[in-house]
């Protein structure tokens, strides 16, 4: 059955910009290691301080091989950490979804 994780951040309103070089640097690693990526979006208008990320994959197995594969690679580590030492993510919150219409 395909899922769909629902990331929910809260940020650092202050420090939008370094969360867009985050979501960002995630374009070529998430596909890369078997994700979907839908996009990430970060507020608009509004609340300031919620940012929201989309990817879908064939399975709940095959989100967590691909959790596995990420926590091996220099390039997703490496941003986890960027994210880390600029503190901008002060939440997140995960949901795993599945579609029910089209």
């Amino acid at each position: 059955m395909p899922v769909t994780v629902f990331i929910r951040y809260e940020i650092d309103p202050f420090k939008r910009d370094k969360f867009e070089v985050y979501a960002r640097r995630w374009l070529d690693i998430i596909p890369h290691h078997g994700g979907e990526l839908h996009g990430y979006w970060m507020p608009y208008e509004g609340t300031n301080n919620i940012a929201f990320a989309l990817i879908s994959f064939a399975s709940l197995g095959a989100y967590e091989d691909y959790r596995a594969r990420l926590r091996a690679d220099d390039a997703g580590r490496a941003n986890v950490e960027f994210a880390e030492q600029q503190q901008l993510i002060l939440a997140e919150e995960r949901s795993f979804l599945e579609q029910v219409t089209r």
